[in-house]
């Protein structure tokens, strides 16, 4: 299985090399690739260094499936060259994953729709894996009208630039920032750019990628999304009104039987879901579970995640071996 990791030297691709090592994933050679700049360093994989090439050299070199971490300009350019030279391209920016003709999957809730002809696969935005993970089965059994979803989102969403920016602030370091206003000891309310309708671009990919993977676009959804000085995961305030009512114990053990899932809720003895806990874990965790009294069907749900790994890195994995153990990749 010859693999090429896209991005191979940002910060999602590092994680991307992990996952695969650590998962196991039966790499029999590793490409990675970057910008023209970045030909010829190295990365570590698996204790061996490998050279990072540019796109051109690895689609010369076939691989058989192409995990891109590159940004949104990135794989417009270039998924489509892999996927003419018959790589399937996973692809974890933006760029694919509102068009109808691309797949954008959560392997635990909706990798039952791809098939052999899809060549670009779209990795969904990371605060709305983690919140699709948890909604599946709850939706399954008492069907979502509509969600209200306020995040609590790592630095390390942005970039490398973000975590050192957040690191400088803290030890009195003056340095680029990555964002408008400094982040240590603050909050900013705003996630990529402003649209015309007063909503981030990160608000309306949770609203507009809810629905797509859900497969329902009768679920209502709306997002305020938050950067916040932490590292380790994103968290979720998730307020979700059904159309029927709900039993609390029956929703714990929904959750509980989800895959990709880890309940923590335990309110007498402090117990729920942190970043710093779900860092460097590829479930999503969640607690705070609890009725919404202000409304009927309604409940309320605390959700954290690792964004670098089930946000991105640990999805795009675990596509490419749902599609190995379906027979859609060469064995």
């Amino acid at each position: 299985m010859k693999v090429a990791v896209v991005g191979a030297t940002g910060l999602v691709g590092s994680v991307m090399l992990k996952v695969l090592a650590e998962r196991n994933f039966p790499v029999t050679e590793l490409i990675p690739v970057a910008s023209a700049k970045s030909a010829g360093k190295e990365v570590e994989f698996k204790g061996k260094k490998y050279k990072v090439v540019t796109v051109d050299d690895a689609i010369a070199m076939k691989p058989d499936v192409a995990l891109f971490s590159a940004g949104g300009d990135t794989s417009l350019a270039e998924a489509p060259r892999f996927a003419d030279a018959g790589v399937v391209v996973i692809d974890n920016s933006s760029a694919w994953r509102m068009d109808p003709t691309k797949k954008l999957v959560v392997p635990e809730v909706n990798a039952n729709v791809l098939t052999s002809n899809d060549k670009i696969i779209a990795n969904p935005n990371c605060s709305t894996i983690q919140m699709v993970v948890v909604l599946k089965p709850l939706h399954q059994k008492y069907k979502i009208k509509r969600v209200v979803v306020s995040t609590y989102q790592s630095v390390t969403g942005t970039g490398v630039k973000a975590v050192d920016q957040l690191m400088n602030e803290r030890n009195g370091i003056e340095g680029p920032m990555a964002y408008p206003y400094p982040i240590d000891l603050n909050v900013i309310p705003q996630i990529d750019v402003f649209q015309d309708n007063g909503y981030t671009k990160e608000e309306m990919k949770m609203i507009l990628e809810t629905q797509k993977i859900l497969g329902d676009n009768s679920i209502k959804v709306t997002a305020t999304t938050v950067r916040i000085p932490v590292m380790g995961g994103h968290s979720e305030a998730v307020n979700i009104e059904f159309e029927n009512d709900f039993d609390l114990a029956e929703v714990r053990s929904l959750l509980e039987a989800q895959q990709g899932v880890i309940v923590q809720d335990d309110p007498a003895n402090l117990i729920y879901p942190m970043p710093k806990d779900a860092h460097n874990k590829d479930e999503v965790f969640v607690g705070r579970i609890r009725r919404d009294e202000s409304q009927d069907n309604t409940l309320n749900l605390w959700v954290v995640a690792d964004n670098l790994r089930k946000g991105a890195a640990t999805n795009a994995v675990q596509i490419a071996e749902y599609l190995l153990k379906e027979g859609l990749l060469p064995a």
